[in-house]
């Protein structure tokens, strides 16, 4: 079932052009209407092959993973986009594994952090990478590694968190785990699927884990998306063909999978704040600060399945109080949503991942800016 009807609908101002906004309150049944035009989408980069991670390193340029193995470099100044490194011999691309999460780190910009599939002794592994952006993404060290990878569920997000001196918030390296395809892992805290996992920026677990292992959390089957509103973290994760979850991850909670999919009954598992049926693959997460400011504050994430971004009102109190579909069906798969320059939002598209319908310059980046 639902975890929650909407509360209200959002402002009705808010709209996109091509989009559709399904706007709901409590007690209704949905409704479809089409808004006015606010935003526009244009494209950044083309041509890429499903590209996973993304990163702004200070300096303005963007760096994209690609799944099959490759980095890409967009330039600030030119918009240029350039490969830098080629992984494809070090990397396994099988089926959702492969090239996959990104992030520099905050306090040496020269440093950058990759979730990575390869073929291990004991199969398909996962591991995280650190590299030096400015020698052409070279590896210096592997952080860490033995994460059970597989041809599905293999998580695969990274994500510094933003600073401060308390809760989830604390400058640290968080590491998204999928189940590997083998369920009951996810409940076995000694065991890194099935995981968001906390690590010192040299890869040891961080002192403050609830296990005395790297494991922050446990209980997920597919967790692609990481994000932090002022101290706490917010998670989307894949359910199976049911219960999609936004989570809000507190250190040493349970989220249940596979004993529990959306919500429950009882008080040994955490809750999501909301849960989608049918599936509709959420890939990434972010807050928006930017200049669009109906959108201040709100929850993104682009969706694989549902074809469409996803945008989410967030109370105080940590209830969902309004959602929007925009870009539905417009530009087919979409899978990673961030922030960048001025703020503005971007996302990319996944339509050559194998289960999507490329059109002939996917897959590509678009950046969504105010009218």
């Amino acid at each position: 079932m639902q975890r929650r009807v909407y509360l209200r609908s959002l402002t009705a101002t808010v709209g996109a052009v091509g989009a559709t906004g399904c706007l709901r309150t409590a007690g209704d049944e949905p409704t479809t209407t089409t808004e006015q035009p606010r935003f526009r989408t244009e494209t950044v980069t083309m041509e890429l092959e499903v590209p996973w991670g993304a990163a702004f390193a200070p300096d303005g340029d963007l760096y994209l993973t690609e799944r099959p193995g490759r980095v890409q470099r967009v330039a600030h100044e030119n918009g240029r986009k350039e490969q830098i490194a080629d992984l494809t011999d070090v990397v396994a691309a099988r089926g959702e594994g492969g090239l996959l999460g990104l992030a520099i780190h905050p306090g040496n910009s020269d440093i950058a952090y990759t979730y990575q599939t390869y073929e291990g002794q004991n199969g398909l592994t996962n591991r995280v990478v650190r590299h030096r952006i400015s020698d052409d993404f070279v590896r210096e060290s592997v952080v860490f590694d033995g994460i059970p990878g597989a041809s599905i569920h293999d998580g695969g997000r990274i994500a510094f968190g933003p600073g401060g001196s308390s809760g989830a918030s604390d400058g640290a390296l968080y590491v998204a785990t999928g189940d590997a395809g083998e369920s009951g892992l996810a409940q076995d805290r000694e065991s890194l699927a099935g995981k968001v996992l906390r690590l010192t920026p040299d890869g040891e677990p961080h002192p403050d884990n609830p296990f005395g292992n790297a494991v922050f959390t446990y209980g997920h089957r597919n967790p692609q998306g990481l994000a932090w509103r002022e101290g706490t973290l917010f998670s989307t994760e894949h359910g199976p063909s049911s219960d999609d979850e936004i989570n809000v991850l507190r250190a040493g909670n349970n989220y249940g999978w596979p004993e529990a999919m959306g919500p429950t009954d009882g008080g040994r598992f955490t809750d999501p704040i909301e849960s989608y049926t049918p599936a509709i693959a959420p890939g990434s997460a972010t807050f928006y600060h930017g200049p669009v400011e109906d959108w201040r504050g709100d929850f993104f994430f682009g969706t694989l399945a549902g074809t469409h971004l996803h945008r989410v009102r967030i109370d105080d109190n940590g209830n969902v109080v309004g959602q929007q579909r925009l870009l539905d069906g417009k530009y087919g798969r979409l899978r990673t949503v961030f922030t960048g320059p001025e703020d503005h939002l971007y996302v990319t598209t996944s339509n050559r991942d194998g289960r999507g319908t490329p059109a002939p310059q996917d897959d590509r980046v678009l950046r969504i800016q105010p009218v």
